[in-house]
Formats: C-alpha cells, structure tokens, sequence
C-alpha cells in the first residue's frame, strides 16, 4: 500500500517537473481581432480593447495551460489503459492494470477539475 502511495507521489513531482520546464509552442502568430476587423468593430460597438498584462491575465493563462497538460496526460493515460485491455488476450492481470489505469486517471481528472471549479466559484464569490 506505501509502495503504491510513493508511486504516485513520484510520479506526481515527476509530472511537475516535465510542467514547470515546458514552455507553450505556439504554431501561428495570428491575432484574431485586428484581421478579423473584431477590433474595429469593438471600438464601434464602444467597448475598451486594450491589451490585458495584469497579473491576473497572467495567472489565469498559466492556469489555462496547466488544464490543457492535464488534458494530455489524462487522454495519454485511458489511450495506455485502453491499449493495455485490448491487448490483455484474456489475462486477467492485465485487465485489472488496466482498469485500475483507467479508473486512476479518471479520478485525477475528476479532482482535478473539482479543485479548479471550487478555486473559480471562491475567487469569484470572494473578489468578483
């Protein structure tokens, strides 16, 4: 039962650390509203279009990234588990592996999410 808590914990700190040390790829420079005319017809419309680098831009872009690796690693994990059942050939070890795979990242999801949402609705509640 250690051995399995230690294992997450390991893994956890090692997917913290591939996190912390990438950097966002970004595949286009297209900005969206000023070649779209979306701008100009935001500053017809009276609406204030100026560029947002407040900090809570920043925290919230981070937060957005770290979502999206999650995502990742979430769709890595059930396609490994996934891989693992079709080619478990009836063994039922195998089986069991991967459904505990499956189950595991489903609920690291889940927490994950949860946490996220009741971090909004308290920021939002509190200071919005």
């Amino acid at each position: 039962m250690k051995i399995k808590i230690l294992k997450k914990i390991t893994y956890s700190a090692c997917s913290l650390l591939v996190l912390l040390t990438m950097r966002p790829v970004f595949a286009q420079n297209y900005n969206f509203i000023t070649n779209s005319g979306l701008g100009t017809a935001a500053n017809t419309a009276g609406y204030d279009t100026g560029a947002t680098t407040s900090v809570e831009s920043l925290v919230g872009s981070v937060i957005m990234a770290l979502l999206s690796f999650v995502g990742v690693i979430f769709l890595g994990l059930v396609i490994y588990g996934a891989i693992i059942w079709m080619t478990a050939e009836g063994n039922d070890e195998k089986v069991k592996k991967a459904k505990s795979i499956l189950t595991d990242s489903i609920i690291g999801l889940v927490i994950t999410l949860s946490a996220y949402a009741i971090t909004f609705f308290l920021i939002n509640f509190f200071w919005g």
